[in-house]
């Protein structure tokens, strides 16, 4: 089993000038989804952007247990980008498989997870790059601290929410 790699410790009174990152890379189980989760959580409660850290961990639940439902990767990398307005996270596997379908929403108790990531954050999208001799697929999400300052205050925009059209059943014959 690879090792996990620890990141330094954050900043833990101020936020840096322009962008601190830091970085977890562990192999992808069951148990990464909360490992990363808690990462990310303590990581933006101990700076400026307390108010993101549930958004954040969230999200990055959500896609980090993508990867583990949905790909054969043996390691998960997480960046995380802490700037001054926002916070951008970077969740990468190895998997060459295709890039997840935007709002994709079955009508199963599952596959919900990146209607979660679109609600919350101010922008989120994947890519694939050709790494060495292996193929990389990133999902990223970013969290605005403007966005989470409105929440509190309870001004969420709905215009932004996602629309789902939900189309009848046929009625039986």
């Amino acid at each position: 089993m690879p090792p996990v790699f620890a990141p330094p410790v954050p900043f833990p009174n101020a936020l840096p000038s322009s962008c601190e990152g830091c970085q977890l890379a562990m192999p992808n189980s069951a148990f990464a989804a909360k490992i990363v989760r808690d990462f990310v959580g303590a990581l933006l409660r101990t700076g400026a952007h307390a108010g993101l850290a549930d958004d954040a961990r969230l999200c990055v639940s959500e896609v980090v247990s993508n990867v583990y439902c949905h790909t054969r990767s043996e390691l998960v990398r997480v960046e995380v980008l802490v700037g001054r307005e926002e916070v951008s996270v970077h969740v990468t596997n190895d998997h060459a498989g295709p890039l997840p379908e935007r709002l994709v929403r079955p009508e199963g108790e599952g596959g919900r997870g990146l209607l979660v990531v679109n609600g919350l954050a101010a922008s989120w999208g994947s890519s694939t790059r050709k790494v060495k001799t292996r193929r990389t697929k990133t999902v990223w999400f970013v969290l605005a601290a403007a966005a989470a300052a409105d929440d509190d205050a309870g001004g969420r925009d709905c215009a932004a929410e996602p629309q789902i059209l939900v189309q009848p059943e046929a009625p039986p014959q």
